[in-house]
């Protein structure tokens, strides 16, 4: 079992917060849980807080409790402010070294392993825009071929914000966008219409991209490949365990994960649920473990927000 002590070693900034400040802060979090259904329990308070200030500066708040009237006033507010706390930072082959490892060494295992009937199930989760989505998409039509990348393969990308999941079903990105793409690849894979860039509707058939949370929506189920890079960073430890318990169940046995490079398993995580396969560019397999009560509890149970 993942205990607290034995997650991701992912550090985060602990600054004590006064204590009437922390407590209009949990006030504000769980109306907004109450109301609008969604829970802030597993984020990181220091990274949590200072998006919400951000927000609240844009509308001219500067108190959790006023915020709190606006909202009311302001439907639309909330909407707005689940679009502004993920920072939906990502590039094409971000980190060009681990995507060579992933097309030279993992997805070719992956083939291998498979008959050429067989589904291969890929899953890009907290996929922001799509350009993780698309460069995975890129990797094996390469290893694959068109037709059978068609056939056999299908990727999932996922995204708690809607306008990021809207942005990458266009698959539309900037001039500045396609930077680390090589030009090879820009030329086969995308179609130029003025000063766009579109990733072509031939290779889109095995792509789905769907809104979900990784905290509180099921996991893609049989996956055979799931690359979730700099987004656990955003959780504390119980949210990390939680997505990781997830992660685990949503994997097949040997099924591959990939984090961010800021993401450390350590030993609590290594050898239990999962097993190192390339600490340099945290990849990892599935290993195959009987799941105990709590951490199932842990992993699936929905929480209701406390009274107010």
């Amino acid at each position: 079992m993942i205990s607290n002590n034995t997650a991701l070693d992912i550090t985060e900034n602990s600054n004590v917060l006064p204590f009437e400040e922390g407590e209009a802060f949990e006030a504000f979090l769980n109306y907004f849980w109450e109301k609008y259904g969604f829970n802030f329990t597993y984020y990181k308070r220091a990274s949590l807080m200072r998006r919400v200030g951000q927000r609240m500066k844009l509308v001219a708040i500067s108190s959790y409790k006023d915020y709190i009237e606006y909202l009311k006033g302001h439907p639309e507010e909330s909407t707005a402010l689940l679009e502004f706390v993920p920072v939906n930072h990502t590039c094409f082959f971000r980190d060009a070294e681990t995507w060579d490892y992933i097309a030279t060494d993992v997805i070719p295992q992956i083939i291998a392993n498979k008959k050429s009937d067989e589904l291969i199930k890929v899953w890009s989760a907290g996929c922001a825009s799509g350009e993780e989505t698309y460069t995975l998409a890129i990797l094996l039509i390469e290893a694959l071929g068109v037709e059978q990348f068609n056939r056999q393969v299908r990727i999932y990308g996922t995204d708690i914000d809607a306008e990021a999941i809207y942005l990458a079903r266009q698959g539309r990105y900037s001039q500045n966008q396609m930077v680390g793409v090589p030009p090879a690849f820009l030329e086969r894979y995308f179609e130029k219409i003025n000063q766009s860039y579109i990733f072509c509707k031939e290779f889109r058939h095995p792509i789905v991209f769907a809104q979900s949370s990784l905290l509180d929506n099921a996991p893609v189920s049989k996956v055979d490949l799931l690359v979730c890079r700099n987004t656990l960073i955003y959780f504390n430890i119980r949210g990390q365990n939680r997505v990781l318990y997830r992660f685990h169940f949503g994997l097949k046995d040997n099924g591959i994960l990939v984090l961010g490079n800021k993401e450390r398993p350590n030993s609590g995580i290594d050898n239990v649920f999962f097993s190192g396969v390339s600490k340099k560019h945290r990849i990892y397999n599935k290993l195959s473990t009987t799941y105990s009560p709590q951490e199932l509890i842990e992993a699936f149970q929905q929480r209701k927000p406390r009274n107010l």
